[in-house]
């Protein structure tokens, strides 16, 4: 691709993370400070906002740097977010034609979207496009996922916050349930459809704190109800307060899910499966097993939006990522994603890089086999000592009448601006 002067979009897909907008803001900073790019776009809700024109102009927006850092501080996608699923490449495709007449009346010749697996997919399907059609544009994507399982990459951007919060959540919990002797379970469903990434962070309270769940129950292996009740009956003689981790994709040997009966059957537009109601099926099971007292929590949204307590190491991450993602634009390269190189445990540092789309869209990175014991019932130290640096590091948040303070973009569109 030549290197032409042009303007650069930016857009955020998939589900929100602490530090998604710390990417955003990475991005933000790398192309002001690019001499080929003019005007700087913000797509909003992603692929959705450009063909419905929803695009706003950001420059004016981040004049300063306080409004840098303030965005790098604030949680959800800044900019809204989408799920959709593009088709396959067809040269006469009316979406395309649309959306390409969209980004050339707003020459823009920078594209980078912020997201997961399938944002990677609309990453691929864009620059072949572009390619197929002569139309030069660098289209790079920037990962992030809370739930670390995209391929390529050592971690994703967002995973390092709810692990975090994952970490310190757990911790209390366990510390919360200790202070009666009546026999009770704690079952705390963490997301994780595909990949256990984010149930393996309760562990990690483990090396320093000394606490950690009796037993952490991921995705990469199947569930079975006797042993699951072998192992609940075994902690209670040792201690009357157990707490359990489980994943909410778990499923059986024959791919059922766990909390099937307890969801709704809906899917979205990638054919995924609404899932919840993992903890409150198992809570039932072990009330009719064990009748003692026995609850259900479900983090939900938490894990992903607790800004508060994000990860030093995470924003610090995301705002480098977002910048590298920018200098490979510039370099002329497209159909790239950005990745993290692990080069060092201790002291931990990463390198950042660029792979080829194709090996990010569409693919799952579990949790390996050296990372799980062979009971299939918790996480080995090895797990721990990957996940740790990732979670450290404290974040200098701006707060006002003890609040903390968020940065809100004006998604007002250019045509509105304009008529105005």
């Amino acid at each position: 691709m030549n290197i032409i002067k042009g303007n650069a979009i930016i857009g955020q897909s998939g589900g929100p993370t602490a530090a998604i907008n710390a990417t955003l803001s990475g991005v933000i900073r790398g192309a002001m400070q690019a001499p080929q790019i003019d005007r700087i776009y913000g797509a909003v809700n992603g692929i959705e906002g450009i063909l419905a024109e929803r695009i706003t102009e950001l420059n004016g927006q981040f004049a300063d740097e306080a409004a840098l850092d303030a965005l790098a501080h604030t949680p959800a996608a800044a900019l809204g977010s989408c799920r959709k699923k593009l088709p396959a490449y067809a040269p006469d495709d009316p979406i395309y034609k649309k959306l390409f007449s969209i980004l050339e009346k707003y020459n823009i010749r920078y594209f980078f979207y912020i997201g997961g697996n399938d944002s990677m997919d609309t990453v691929a399907k864009l620059s072949y496009y572009a390619q197929m059609q002569g139309y030069d544009i660098s289209v790079i994507g920037v990962p992030k996922t809370i739930d670390n399982d995209v391929c390529g990459t050592d971690h994703t951007p967002g995973y390092g916050s709810a692990a975090k919060y994952i970490a310190a959540t757990m911790q209390e919990i366990i510390r919360d349930c200790a202070v009666y002797t009546v026999p009770a379970v704690t079952i705390v469903e963490i997301m994780g459809r595909d990949a256990g990434w984010l149930t393996a962070a309760a562990a990690v309270p483990k090396k320093y704190c000394g606490v950690a769940p009796d037993y952490i129950y991921l995705p990469e292996r199947p569930f079975d109800y006797q042993s699951f009740f072998s192992d609940v009956e075994a902690a209670l003689k040792r201690h009357p307060n157990v707490v359990i981790a489980v994943s909410e994709g778990l499923r059986h040997a024959d791919g059922h899910y766990v909390g099937e009966n307890s969801q709704s059957g809906a899917v979205d537009i990638f054919g995924h499966a609404y899932l919840s109601g993992t903890g409150r099926s198992l809570e039932a099971a072990v009330k009719q097993q064990f009748g003692c007292k026995v609850r259900s929590v479900e983090l939900n949204i938490m894990q992903r939006c607790a800004s508060h307590l994000a990860s030093g190491t995470d924003i610090a991450e995301s705002i480098r990522v977002g910048q590298a993602a920018v200098a490979c634009a510039l370099e002329g390269k497209t159909a790239k994603m950005m990745a993290f190189a692990r080069v060092s445990d201790d002291p931990y540092a990463v390198e950042i890089s660029e792979i080829d789309i194709t090996t990010a869209a569409n693919h799952v990175r579990a949790v390996p086999d050296a990372f799980i014991n062979d009971a299939g019932n918790h996480v080995t130290d090895a797990c721990i000592d990957y996940i740790l640096p990732l979670c450290e590091g404290e974040i200098a948040m701006r707060y006002e009448h003890g609040l903390p303070v968020h940065f809100v973009i004006d998604k007002t569109p250019v045509t509105e601006k304009t008529k105005a």
